[in-house]
């Protein structure tokens, strides 16, 4: 099996991940003398070439299916682009995309830049199909004992 035939391979999407194309740009931001570079998310390529540079894999997750239903529950859905080094001058290294919120706000501390765009429908109809082959994920919480965390007064 040839390179091109392996990659292309690894381009198809399945139930649970999707290798989507991803358009950044750059912008020069003049703030008085001061000159400084900002990356914007453009949108998205849904069946990338073998030679596009910026490529990522969309992976769900089960675990993450409370976080899909409420980002597919909002007025504009969004997909989330983790970004590194984005303060070398160099052109930023992606670490991830996800439909979570609550993954892409882990990675607000720090070196991180994160970045949003409207999701595609094809992605939010893929994503609605994987949420109804593994059910709603429904968070439960345990009753709590009755007089624990409280002072008994003995």
């Amino acid at each position: 099996m040839s390179v091109n035939q392996e990659i292309t391979q690894d381009y198809e999407k399945t139930d649970a991940t999707w290798y989507i194309g991803v358009h950044r740009v750059e912008h020069e931001i003049k703030n008085g003398m001061w000159t400084t570079t900002q990356w914007t998310l453009d949108g998205f390529n849904l069946s990338p070439e073998l030679n596009e540079q910026d490529v990522c894999l969309l992976q769900l997750h089960k675990d993450e299916r409370t976080d899909y239903r409420f980002n597919l529950s909002s007025q504009q859905p969004k997909l989330f682009l983790i970004m590194d080094n984005v303060d070398s001058g160099e052109r930023p290294v992606i670490q991830l995309l996800t439909a979570s919120q609550t993954v892409a706000g882990q990675y607000m501390d720090g070196d991180n830049q994160v970045l949003s765009c409207d999701m595609p429908l094809p992605v939010q109809a893929w994503m609605e199909a994987f949420i109804g082959r593994h059910g709603e994920l429904l968070e439960v919480r345990k009753k709590k004992r009755k007089g624990v965390g409280r002072a008994n007064g003995n």
